[in-house]
Formats: structure tokens, C-alpha cells, sequence
């Protein structure tokens, strides 16, 4: 395809012409649509980052309305109002970022450990102190309402900075109705105080938690019939949008997310799983059974469950941040997920124990020095291939329909978002067709 061919978008009547409620004009666009030529397998006619030169974009009730060149809109420009038209002067749009796999809802911090471990404790000495993920969770449970949303609210402020319009956040930091319910509702409330789209997730099968721990034996069964009793309550609140579990050996088997899941799915919840990350006991091969959203991690994955989640459309999710912190040695199996074309989604993992990390552009260079993805890769994998790990059909990408989130930088090509590294070139965030400040 030809990129000066690539405006396929008719110019619309008159009266739809000068309608729109913005403009956007004199833009440098990365779609991510197939519609303007985006195919992250480089078949022969694809365009890089579906991209557009000297483009507009024309927004009407917080749907991307129009798409075409600039020279189509210039005639109309007179019907609208200065504070209509927004002139980005060759700036690059792309939608906005998403975040798709998160844990920004905790108590506490777990630095101390991070301070042990470089002085040589293991994980087992400070779990044995008290540390780890028992630490976040009592400090979670112990934290009030309003202390949790302060302390969260710093990290999502960090987020939306970069250019992030929607996010994930899980629960799993509570391991008891009360404080699971008390993470979502925070997380809802984040959501509508600073306008983005949260999406929340279940994670209650994320850990056992110290009262079901023993020396004679660990009530793992016990629990998780709990969490099976839990799920619909919270659903029942509209605190829950999708259901996670946590299956490892250091967690939970695949028989027992498999009963949690059959509850999501009696619910018509969708699933994901963190699985893989540590070794490979079939996860991902579950998550696919259920049609799941995302698998999630994924350094032991094989190339056998790699052919179930293409057959599934089951996304990959992909998290250096984890990689990073515990110095993890085997990579996910790219080059296997290309083969099969499982799109790839890249996410900040934001915990506090193994990924306290709130920057998504990091994170894209992050998944290309350390996993030798591609800037376009890691760009789609923020975008639109985040967007599907989330179940947003209308996010992720710049075509007509879609929601009008999106993210304005002053860059000189896309690839810059992922070369970079600790300078921040956002200009503003637009959420359902309205500019904002994000600093």
C-alpha cells in the first residue's frame, strides 16, 4: 500500500463537515488500524504504526468521527470556533496509552526488602520476617478507605502523565471479602475522580492468605472455595469486570483456578491468568479453554499452549518490569509468538514487590532492550493489542467509531517513545473528546 494512498476516509457532506464538536488538524497520526494499513506481521502491503502524515481528525460526541488529510478539512475551518480546532504542527497522535496489566491498589511499600536483597537476604529470610506479599497484604487490610486511595492515586498520577488513558487494576491484596472489596472500590473511585477508564479485575486467587497456613498443612482448597463465594457478591456491587488467578507452583494449581473460572464464566465474566512465569503447569493452556482475555508473564510458556491461545485469540502479555526487578534470566518465547501471530501486549506489572514501576515508556524500551522487541511491537502493545487484553473494542486504535482517547507528543517519529528513556515528550492526553492537562 501506498501511504499517499492510504487516506481512504470520503469526504462527507457539508453539514457533517462542519459539525464536528473538535478538530484536530495538521497531525502526524499512528492509527493502529488495519483500516489505514497497520499489520504488525509485515505482510507486503502494510504500513508501520498504520501511520498517516499531515492528517486530521475530525470528533463528535467523543467518537473519532472523521479521519482524512488535512487539505480536506481546510475550507471548513471557518465554521468553527478558535477553541474548536486544536493545530498540532506536525506533533504525532497516537491513542492513548493502556495499561493492561496492574497492581496500583496496595498499602504500604516493600523498599526494605528491595534494601535486604542487595545486601544479600533471600526471599525466604524476609518471608520468614514477615516480608513479601504477607507484608502488603496486612499493611492493604490495615489501611483505611482514604489512605488507600491517597496512596494510589500517586502512582496512577504517574501514569497518566505519560500519556495513559485506561488501565487495569487488580485486586489481591486483600485476601478476605472485606479488604478485596475494599481495593476495588478504591479502584472504581480512582476511575471517576480523574476521568479515565479503569478496568477491574478479581484477583482474590492471587496468594494463600496466613490464616489458611499451617505447619501441618496449607487450606489451600479451603480458600479458594472462598473465593468462588466472594466473586458473585462483588459482582453483584459492579466491582468486578473480569476474574484473574495466580497458577504456579508457588500459588495455585490449574484445578483450582479452574473452579474460579467456572464461576466467572456462570457470571459471564471474562478471565485472565498470570501464569508461566515461573515454570510451566499449564496455565495458559486453561486460559485458553475459557476463551480468556489474556495470559499473562509467560517466560516458561510452550510453544504448544502458544498454538491454543492463537486458536482462542488469546492475548500475550508481556512484563519487563517483573524480568527487571528479580533478575529473571529466560526470556518469553517471542519468536514463538510471532510464528503463531499471538499479539503481544506490554504492561508496567505496578507492584510493590516485583514490578514498582509507573512508567509505561520505560516499559516500552524495557520490552525492546530486554526482550529485543520491535519500538512497533511495543507501541501496539500499549495501544490496541492492551486494548484487546482488556476486552475494549472501541480503544487502542484511531479509526472512525472509536472512543477519542488519545495522546498528543512532540516527537519525530514514533520509535522515539520506546528510544528514550527518562525524558517525557507528552503534550496532552484527549479522553472521549476532551483535552487534558497532564501534568
Amino acid at each position: 500500500m501506498n501511504e499517499s494512498e492510504n487516506f481512504n476516509e470520503q469526504t462527507l457532506d457539508e453539514s457533517t463537515m462542519t459539525a464536528f464538536d473538535h478538530l484536530i488538524i495538521n497531525a502526524n497520526i499512528a492509527t493502529f488500524s488495519a483500516h489505514y494499513g497497520f499489520n504488525i506481521y509485515e505482510d507486503a502491503d502494510s504500513i508501520p504504526y498504520g501511520q498517516l502524515h499531515n492528517a486530521a481528525i475530525g470528533i463528535k460526541n467523543g467518537k473519532i468521527a472523521w479521519i482524512g488529510a488535512h487539505e480536506q478539512i481546510t475550507t471548513h475551518l471557518p465554521h468553527y470556533q478558535e477553541n474548536q480546532v486544536t493545530d498540532v504542527d506536525g506533533k504525532w497522535i497516537t491513542p492513548g496509552l493502556i495499561d493492561c496489566h496492574t497492581h496500583i491498589v496496595y498499602g504500604g511499600n516493600r523498599s526494605n526488602e528491595f534494601e535486604a536483597r542487595l545486601q544479600g537476604a533471600s526471599y525466604q529470610d524476609i518471608a520468614a520476617q514477615g516480608g513479601g506479599i504477607v507484608a502488603t497484604v496486612s499493611a492493604t487490610r490495615a489501611a483505611s478507605i482514604e489512605s488507600l486511595f491517597t496512596q494510589s492515586e500517586k502512582r496512577l498520577i504517574a501514569l497518566i502523565k505519560e500519556g495513559v488513558t485506561s488501565i487495569e487494576i487488580k485486586s489481591g491484596y486483600g485476601l478476605d471479602l472485606d479488604t478485596e472489596r475494599k481495593m476495588l472500590t478504591v479502584a472504581r473511585q480512582l476511575g471517576e475522580k480523574h476521568g479515565i477508564h479503569v478496568s477491574t479485575t478479581y484477583l482474590a486467587a492471587h496468594a494463600l492468605p496466613p490464616e489458611y497456613k499451617s505447619h501441618m498443612q496449607d487450606r489451600a482448597d479451603d480458600y479458594i472455595e472462598q473465593v468462588c463465594e466472594w466473586l458473585p457478591i462483588l459482582h453483584s456491587e459492579g466491582l468486578v469486570d473480569a476474574v484473574d488467578g495466580f497458577c504456579e507452583k508457588i500459588a495455585f494449581s490449574s484445578d483450582q483456578i479452574r473452579r474460579v473460572f467456572e464461576v466467572a464464566r456462570s457470571l459471564d465474566l471474562p478471565v485472565k491468568l498470570h501464569s508461566e512465569q515461573l515454570s510451566d503447569i499449564g496455565g495458559s493452556a486453561l486460559v485458553a479453554e475459557y476463551k480468556g482475555l489474556s495470559s499473562d508473564h509467560l517466560e516458561h510458556l510452550s510453544e504448544t499452549d502458544i498454538a491454543k491461545m492463537a486458536a482462542s485469540n488469546t492475548i500475550a502479555v508481556i512484563l519487563p518490569g517483573a524480568f527487571y526487578t528479580l533478575r529473571e534470566t529466560k526470556l518469553p518465547p517471542i519468536e514463538a509468538l510471532r510464528k503463531h501471530r499471538v499479539p503481544m501486549a506490554i504492561s508496567t506489572d505496578c507492584n510493590p514487590g516485583t514490578s514498582p514501576l509507573t512508567s509505561l515508556l520505560l516499559t516500552m524500551n524495557m520490552g525492546c532492550t530486554l526482550f529485543y522487541l520491535t519500538p512497533e511491537e511495543v507501541l501496539a502493545g500499549s495501544t490496541v493489542y492492551a486494548a484487546q487484553a482488556l476486552g475494549l473494542a472501541s480503544k487502542g486504535k484511531i479509526e472512525v467509531g472509536c472512543d477519542a482517547d488519545l495522546a498528543l507528543w512532540d516527537i519525530a517519529r514514533p520509535a522515539d517513545l520506546a528510544y528514550q528513556m527518562g525524558l517525557n515528550p507528552i503534550q496532552g492526553i484527549m479522553v472521549r473528546g476532551q483535552w487534558r492537562e497532564t501534568a
